[in-house]
């Protein structure tokens, strides 16, 4: 049986009753609710939630439970010729679900840019015979085995001609973002980058529920590896949290901003 932590959505094989700890929600960059750790089984949650897809480009959908259960992030699949790729995860795969992702000619790979959004990937693996890249940095925070998870080492990791995987660390070590060569480029950020409520700046955060804010060195690393790097839209981790244009210069500007703030002190 799988039971799912409803704070943050991981999933766990259990036998008999549910888990009374979770290893995500007690790391500091998640949390444990002050009502205490509480669980669901996977057919209670999809009779009581269910997927909404949203359309962003030709080629680029997201989906996101409604209503909102555990952090509330969305997915994204990308087309591409040699096959689509979801990046990010969620916990509901239900029948609607798996004859959608079908219907669109099934997943060639999954990637996840932190553990929080690990959720059920084992499960969505699993459904379409899919890898699951995860970087090595985070193998710690793996909490179902699975044969399809792969686990990816260094700064970059080409999935497609056109998709290609970046390390970049700070809200985890192995935090990752995708960026994907179409048009004028589109970088997929999940929180690794978090889009602030204007969507006209990013912002960077070691843990963003507790506030505690990453380095000045770690954010100027960040700006650094995507100083080269083409992309004119970004999409966050949660919905409506989209930068439409000059994404890459709002990126570079707003890690000056950061690091500015930090040295004015009181």
């Amino acid at each position: 049986m799988i039971a799912l932590c409803k704070a943050c959505g991981t999933s766990y094989d259990v036998s008999g009753s549910h888990p009374q700890r979770c290893k995500i929600c007690e790391d500091e960059r998640q949390y444990v609710p002050a009502a205490g750790q509480k669980w669901v089984d996977f057919d209670t949650l999809i009779a009581t939630h269910t997927n909404k897809w949203k359309q962003h480009e030709a080629d680029l959908l997201s989906i996101r439970t409604v209503p909102d259960f555990a952090i509330g992030q969305r997915a994204f699949i990308v087309r591409t010729p040699e096959g689509n790729i979801l990046w990010d995860c969620i916990a509901i795969l239900d029948d609607a679900t798996r004859t959608l992702v079908s219907a669109l000619g099934g997943l060639k790979a999954i990637a996840i840019s932190h553990p929080h959004y690990y959720t059920t990937m084992q499960d969505w693996a699993e459904a379409f015979d899919a890898p699951i890249y995860l970087h090595a940095s985070d193998r710690e925070w793996i909490m179902r085995d699975s044969p399809h998870v792969t686990l990816w080492e260094g700064d970059t990791l080409k999935l497609t001609s056109d998709v290609t995987l970046m390390r970049l660390g700070g809200h985890f070590a192995g935090g990752s973002v995708l960026h994907w060569q179409q048009g004028e480029g589109v970088l997929l950020s999940g929180d690794i980058l978090q889009v602030t409520p204007g969507a006209d700046a990013v912002s960077f955060m070691w843990s963003y529920p507790n506030m505690l804010p990453l380095a000045a060195e770690t954010v100027r690393e960040i700006t650094r590896r995507l100083s080269g790097v083409k992309f004119k839209k970004l999409y966050g981790a949660f919905e409506g949290k989209d930068i439409k244009e000059r994404a890459d210069e709002i990126v570079q500007r707003s890690g000056e901003r950061y690091v500015r703030c930090l040295g004015k002190g009181s």
